[in-house]
C-alpha cells in the first residue's frame, strides 16, 4: 500500500523490531552486522542528507556501514559494489546511477547471498526490495501546478536527466499533466544532467530558440537552481517547476516575486531508513515484509515552504 508522508513514521515503527532483532542477533554472535550503500552521488544534499540519517540509523543499532560514491558512474559504481561484497556485507542499499547498467552488480550479490534494496532510483535483476517516491505523482503534481499557473495555456521546456526510472517517471507523469490542457504546448525537451551549470546553459539554449517559453519543469532541484539562474537573467516571465524540496529551492520559492513557483517534495531521510528496515527484515526472514514501498511526496509552493525541510 502506498505510504503518504503522514504514514512514515507508522512505516517505520513496524519496522523498527526488525532492527532491534538484527541488533540483538548480530551481539549475540558478537559480530556486527556489516551494511554497504552504494550511492550514485554524494555531491547533492539530498543524498548527503539520506547519508546522514543511515548513519545515524546504523549506529542506533550498531552495525558497520561501508558507503561508497559512484560519482554518476556506472562502471565505478559496479566496481564500488564488487568491493563490497569483497568486504563481506551482509546487505547492500543500491542507488543506482542507471537502473540497467547495474544489473551485473545486483547478480554478483546475489550471487554472494548478499540481501539488496534500491533505494530512491530502481535497479535491474533480482533485488529483494525497493523504497522510493512516487515519482509519477511527482512529475505530475508539479505540472499540473504549471499548468495551473499558466491559466492552461502557453509553452513549456522540459529538463531531463540521466537514465533511471525515478527520472523517467517524473517526466511521464509531467507530460502526462501538461497533455490535460489543449492550450499548452511542450516545445523543447532536453537533458540537464541534473547538474546546476549544464541545466542553465541548457536552458539559456531553450529560452534562445523560444522566444514565446512560459514555463520550465526540471526533474530535481540541483538542476532546476540552474535553471532558475538563466530565467532570472532572461528578464522573461517563465514559471519554474521542479522535484526534490532541497533547501535552497525552498528558499528561491519564498523569494518575491520568484520565477521557482513549487516543488514536488520528496522525503530522503524517511526513505534510507525504510530501506535499512526492509534491507533488515529481508535479511531476516520476515516473510510478511513488502516488495516494495512507495512514498508519497508533497506538492510545496510559496504557502507551504516557509514549513517545510528535509
Amino acid at each position: 500500500m502506498p505510504v503518504t508522508p503522514l504514514k512514515h513514521s507508522a512505516m517505520l515503527s513496524s519496522l523498527v523490531l526488525a532492527c532491534s532483532l538484527t541488533a540483538a542477533s548480530a551481539s549475540a554472535a558478537d559480530e556486527p552486522l556489516k551494511i554497504g550503500m552504494s550511492f550514485q552521488e554524494l555531491n547533492n544534499q539530498y543524498f548527503v542528507t539520506m547519508q546522514e540519517a543511515l548513519e545515524e540509523a546504523a549506529s542506533s543499532i550498531g552495525a558497520e556501514l561501508i558507503i561508497t560514491d559512484a560519482r554518476h558512474d556506472v562502471a565505478k559504481q559496479v566496481n564500488d559494489v564488487e568491493d563490497l561484497i569483497q568486504r563481506d556485507i551482509d546487505i547492500l542499499l543500491l542507488n543506482p546511477t542507471d537502473s540497467v547498467g547495474v544489473e551485473t552488480a545486483v547478480l554478483s550479490a546475489q550471487e554472494a547471498g548478499v540481501t539488496t534494496i534500491a533505494i530512491d532510483a530502481q535497479a535491474n535483476g533480482p533485488i529483494d526490495g525497493f523504497v522510493g517516491s512516487k515519482n509519477y505523482d511527482a512529475g505530475y503534481k508539479a505540472c499540473e501546478y504549471l499548468a495551473d499557473a499558466l491559466g492552461g495555456e502557453g509553452q513549456v521546456a522540459l529538463l531531463d536527466g540521466i537514465p533511471v526510472v525515478p527520472i523517467l517517471q517524473r517526466i511521464e507523469g509531467c507530460e502526462a499533466a501538461l497533455g490535460e490542457h489543449e492550450g499548452i504546448e511542450i516545445v523543447g525537451k532536453q537533458n540537464g544532467r541534473q547538474e546546476r551549470t549544464h541545466a542553465m546553459t541548457v536552458t539559456e539554449n531553450l529560452i534562445q530558440a523560444n522566444p514565446e517559453l512560459d514555463g520550465v519543469f526540471s526533474v530535481n532541484d540541483i538542476g532546476s537552481l540552474g535553471a532558475l539562474i538563466a530565467i532570472d537573467s532572461s528578464g522573461r516571465d517563465i514559471k519554474l517547476v521542479s522535484v526534490d524540496g532541497h533547501p535552497e529551492a525552498i528558499s528561491a520559492i519564498q523569494q518575491p516575486d520568484s520565477a521557482f513557483i513549487a516543488t514536488s517534495a520528496q522525503y530522503p531521510r524517511d526513505m534510507v531508513r525504510l530501506g535499512l528496515g526492509l534491507g533488515l527484515a529481508k535479511h531476516w526472514g520476515a516473510s510478511t515484509a513488502p516488495a516494495e514501498i512507495p512514498i508519497d511526496i508533497e506538492l510545496i509552493d510559496r504557502e507551504k515552504a516557509a514549513d517545510f525541510s528535509w
